[in-house]
């Protein structure tokens, strides 16, 4: 075989190989067998045309044509000329199918069915179009390593329609079919060097040593290579935004085509978001209710516990109706009132799920939003998100009394199953606690005031955002142990310790009432961020309670005596007014995380019942989708990356106790001087804090004003190191972002795009890496002469 003919099949053997993370989607997984045999014909076109040979062009149409008579063939030949020739008939039976692939994509949970031709023939008209474009740059062209960008985009398809589960087995696949394609090209031009590595051997061996060399260490790259790409990307920054901040990524992230509701997990780079400085306004809203105090806005709901964190399941989304239905479990004898809201989300604001009071009756929102009956939220679709939008919401003010929840007749038994659900991993201890704290209750109102009173008031709990959010099934426990916690602890194990007595409960996640301003409305600030338990009640459906103390408000009907008609309570701003932390979950982590990312990762999806109509995905989504893989730069970016979360988190520490005054002045110190260091003054170990910082002030030209903020920072420098009892210093963090600007407006456009894209101080990268190495290599060399028996010693 000539190796050109063998570079051809390593060609098609790499488009099959990634191609492979598209077998999740759908089921049977049979298509991969067709698309096989059409793609062997396609390669095989190839190779005669290149045999003749044909210009590089005619090639190329020469194995379009094929293509298409082989899509022709295979799914349109009875609109066909021949079967095989196609006509406006048969392009237009192939828009058809797109169309209706688009919509079985939006109707079907993943796996879909393989029983739509219109699916079949993305999934097998896609693998062709990329094989087409690997063979035409690898072979044709003779340029293997450009092909792997339409087999990244191929796979990039594949990774951003599945749950996530496996991918990196898939990755790994596609990856080795790239490494093998690429291998196939470096021995098929090592052959053209002739007798450089192929001439007579001076000794025995010798030739097959030298021939055999560049290809080993072609290997070894190759598996180099395929190890960073597996482990760089976890060291990598995240640079997702949280729950409630304004990146879209964090509540229902992603796109949203096909129907798609991505999982939640609001325990995600929470700290981050706890310790925002400034409390940016996220909704801001104007309602005919008169009890403020009640305005919770709700964004999803969290029912699967698996023991580690809380999600949403997998629900189905349709079109939004016209009004909604009645909530499940409400009877007509509680009272209600119906209230009128319009919300006006800041610009900034790109949620994906759309902050609503709960229980809504009818929504007035334009753009593509999608409707989840179970929980009775609203989704968006095809990209939409709450950026600048304005939205007018009605619901229903539910007022039960204390009498009619505790009367409350028991649930019914699907749903209380599947609410009360909780894994083998729970321990003992939170139901044990559970039953503790509700010995002599009498019925499950009752129990769930007692666990409420439990944690806001009597069981001695402190509200805390400086704790960490915790993860594994032993969070609950560690919080009622300790009894230091914020919202996302109060609200998970109320929620828990609600299930182990059989009331039906899950966790909403959302905003607290915001603070009411002068103009009647009400603004909603990233602080007012909230989780909290819902716990469910035959005849009044799922119900509010607030066990976080000094957050939010306590229901009415919680209170005792409380008969649910007294007047309503003054509004009382949750956080707007408050000296602490947000609670604003993040999703810095991912799944550090962060909801990486409140807890890491995770996103489950769930595929939706389609509306009528043309609001499913179109075939041109996956065609962005496509060309979205082709234009990942991300290695290339990962410097700036970097830098901007490594200052982020440097300046978004707080210095508060004299215990960590000293780590946070010398971290905020190592962000100064390396902020002046990208703007073109490295630093000068041998030089004192003073002087560095009049070194600093020097070369960068600074203002005085500026130039007080370098020498702040210097003077916290020196009475952390050399004071007795080193204390905080308050604003450091302002000073250094003050000096970034002043620096920022000094220098060249050019300097100002190299500190941005190239920062030099980005090198401290390698550095740790090669002290990592060098560690590793010191300590092997240590454990080596331990690992001999001196000589002469006897086994």
């Amino acid at each position: 075989m000539s190796g050109r003919a063998r570079l051809a099949l390593f060609a098609w053997a790499a488009t099959l190989m990634s191609a492979c993370a598209l077998l999740p989607l759908v089921d049977p997984a049979t298509w991969i067998l067709q698309a096989a045999v059409l793609l062997g014909i396609q390669t095989m076109v190839g190779a005669a045309t290149r045999r003749i040979p044909l210009a590089r062009p005619l090639t190329l149409a020469a194995q379009a044509f094929v293509t298409l008579m082989l899509l022709t063939l295979s799914f349109a030949r009875e609109q066909a000329l021949a079967g095989l020739i196609p006509g406006p008939d048969a392009f237009r039976h192939f828009a058809d199918l797109l169309r209706q692939g688009g919509d079985d994509i939006a109707r079907y949970a993943i796996p879909a069915p393989l029983t739509s031709d219109g699916i079949r023939l993305m999934l097998v008209g896609g693998v062709l179009v990329i094989g087409l474009a690997v063979d035409t740059l690898a072979v044709t062209f003779r340029s293997a390593a450009p092909a792997g960008l339409p087999l990244l985009a191929l796979y990039s398809v594949a990774a951003g329609l599945s749950e996530g589960a496996g991918d990196w087995v898939w990755f790994l696949i596609a990856a080795t079919g790239y490494l093998l394609m690429l291998l196939a090209e470096g021995r098929d031009r090592l052959s053209q060097w002739g007798r450089v590595f192929g001439g007579a051997p001076r000794s025995p061996g010798v030739e097959s040593a030298s021939a055999v060399a560049p290809v080993r260490t072609g290997r070894r790259i190759g598996v180099v290579a395929l190890g960073l790409a597996l482990v760089v990307p976890l060291a990598l920054p995240a640079m997702s935004g949280g729950l409630l901040e304004g990146t879209g990524a964090g509540v229902g992230s992603g796109t949203g085509s096909g129907g798609t509701i991505s999982a939640v997990n609001p325990l995600v780079s929470l700290r981050d978001s706890l310790n925002v400085d400034e409390d940016r306004q996220v909704l801001s809203l104007k309602t005919s209710s008169n009890d403020l105090s009640d305005m919770y806005l709700r964004i999803v709901s969290l029912d699967d516990f698996d023991g580690t964190t809380w999600k949403p399941s997998k629900r189905h989304i349709v079109g939004v109706p016209d009004e909604f239905p009645t909530p499940t479990g409400l009877s007509p004898d509680i009272k209600r009132t119906e209230i009128d809201t319009t919300v006006a989300a800041a610009n900034w604001y790109a949620q994906d799920w759309l902050p609503m009071p709960y229980p809504p009756s009818g929504v007035n929102i334009k753009g593509n939003w999608r409707y989840e009956p179970v929980g009775m939220t609203l989704v968006g679709d095809h990209g939409q998100n709450t950026r600048g939008a304005t939205y007018e919401v009605k619901s229903l003010d539910v007022q039960p009394t204390a009498e009619q929840l505790a009367s409350a007749p028991k649930p019914p038994a699907a749903l209380e199953r599947d609410y009360t659900k909780l894994p083998d991993s729970l321990p003992s201890v939170v139901a044990k606690t559970a039953r503790e704290v509700t010995a002599g209750a009498t019925n499950p109102y009752e129990q769930a005031v007692a666990l409420q009173d439990y944690f806001s008031i009597t069981g001695g709990f402190e509200y805390d955002t400086q704790v960490q959010a915790g993860s594994g099934s032993e969070a609950i426990a560690r919080f009622l142990k300790d009894k230091q916690g914020f919202c996302v602890h109060f609200s998970f194990a109320m929620a828990a310790m609600a299930r182990t007595l059989g009331i039906p409960a899950r966790v909403a996640v959302g905003f607290a009432p915001g603070t009411p301003q002068a103009d009647q409305s009400v603004s909603v600030g990233l602080k007012d961020a909230h989780a909290w338990p819902e716990l469910y009640f035959e005849g009044v459906g799922w119900t509010r309670f607030e066990p976080t103390p000094n957050r939010g408000s306590v229901p009415s009907y919680t209170v005792p005596d409380s008969s649910g008609s007294s007047l309503p309570d003054v509004a009382r701003p949750s956080a707007g007014t408050s000296t602490s932390p947000s609670t604003a979950p993040s999703a810095s982590e991912s799944c550090s995380a962060q909801l990486k990312k409140l807890e890491a990762c995770p996103s489950e999806s769930a595929q939706a019942v389609a509306a009528s109509g043309d609001d499913g995905p179109k075939w041109w989504m996956l065609l962005g989708w496509v060309f979205g893989g082709l234009a990942v730069v991300l290695l290339p970016l990962s410097p700036m990356l970097w830098r901007l979360r490594t200052r982020a988190v440097r300046l978004g520490a707080h210095g508060r106790t004299e215990a960590d005054a000293v780590p946070h002045t010398l971290t905020v110190w190592q962000e100064l001087t390396d902020t002046a260091w990208d703007f073109g003054i490295p630093p000068d170990e041998s030089l004192t804090p003073r002087k560095a910082a009049a070194r600093i002030v020097a070369l960068g030209h600074l203002d005085p004003t500026t130039a007080a903020a370098v020498h702040r920072v210097a003077d916290a420098v020196e009475q952390v190191l050399y004071a007795p009892r080193p204390r905080p210093t308050a604003g450091l963090a302002d000073d250094v972002r003050r000096v970034h600007v002043a620096l920022r407006a000094t220098v060249g456009r050019g300097t100002k795009v190299r500190a941005l894209v190239a920062p030099r101080s980005a090198v401290r990268v390698a550095w740790a890496a090669s002290e990592w190495w060098t560690g590793v290599k010191t300590r092997a060399a240590a454990a080596r002469p331990n690992l001999r028996k001196p000589s002469g010693q006897q086994s």
